[in-house]
């Protein structure tokens, strides 16, 4: 199994580099509405839409939905989104109480709108957006940034829970997340965020902002990882699907960066370091 996911993880590496770092906007757009349209078609299985051709429809209709909001303002989206996942907190921190409420397939199948367009939405604010903090002006690397905050946070809450984590964050979810996991993850994140303002020369204002917003980012980050959690365990599968042997699905990779990457992205807009950009 680890040969398999190392032989995976080296095919996809340079793929997923190329195509978010090295395309054009619209080469960006595209990549990455690819993947979430295969994050689509793995969340129609996850709702309970379990035939080929329904999970195709599902997958079609929210690359639609996607194509039909370039022109829209993505900060009305994000706003969306953070709504949304402030109700997913309360869904997670419930369960399985509250499950006949949002139980259904056509509910399930509308959670992942609300999961997997705003992320893309976000992912394209921050390609196209003029970006500056500090004297950083390079949007790329604030893409470059929101992955390295939740690569961080896991990586923090994996040590940090294998250390102390006794008290179970939520135990009818994902057994093996402990608070001390959330801790650990959140402290390493902050000390990422105090690095990288140094880094940039950012003022200490900008510098204590990066910090919450980072802090608040690897928060929801843990909260798209429980989600996907909990819409796996009440549906009974244990991987979104096998397409990345090894590893799972595409959600399964990507199930944190989900609400991690529209969250920050409405933070750093409204801090007035994301202006909005042309295609």
């Amino acid at each position: 199994m680890l040969k398999t996911r190392i032989i995976t993880a080296l095919i996809l590496a340079p793929i997923a580099i190329g195509g978010i770092f090295f395309l054009p906007p619209l080469g960006f757009a595209l990549f990455t509405g690819a993947i979430i349209t295969i994050g689509a078609w793995e969340w129609a299985n996850m709702s309970g839409l379990s035939s080929p051709g329904l999970r195709i429809a599902y997958a079609a209709a929210v690359a639609v939905v996607m194509f039909a909001l370039l022109n829209v303002p993505a900060v009305v989206v994000l706003w969306l989104a953070m709504g949304w996942w402030l109700v997913c907190f309360l869904m997670v921190r419930g369960y399985p109480a509250g499950s006949e409420r949002w139980g259904s397939v056509p509910v399930r199948a509308l959670m992942g709108l609300l999961v997997l367009v705003p992320a893309w939405v976000g992912l394209n604010h921050l390609r196209t957006g003029s970006l500056q903090f500090g004297e950083v002006a390079n949007n790329l690397l604030v893409i470059l940034y929101v992955f390295c905050v939740v690569w961080v946070a896991d990586i923090g809450a994996y040590f940090a829970g294998r250390a102390f984590g006794k008290a179970k964050l939520a135990p009818r979810v994902s057994p093996g997340k402990s608070w001390a996991g959330v801790w650990g993850g959140l402290a390493a994140v902050a000390v990422f965020a105090v690095v990288v303002s140094e880094l940039a020369s950012a003022s200490l204002q900008q510098t204590l902002l990066l910090v919450v917003a980072s802090l608040v980012t690897g928060f929801v980050s843990v909260l798209g990882d429980l989600l996907e959690s909990m819409l796996k365990r009440f549906r009974g599968i244990k991987d979104s699907s096998q397409l990345l042997p090894g590893h799972g699905g595409i959600m399964d990779r990507i199930d944190s960066l989900t609400a991690a990457i529209p969250v920050f992205a409405l933070m750093i807009t409204q801090l007035g370091w994301l202006a909005t950009g042309q295609w």
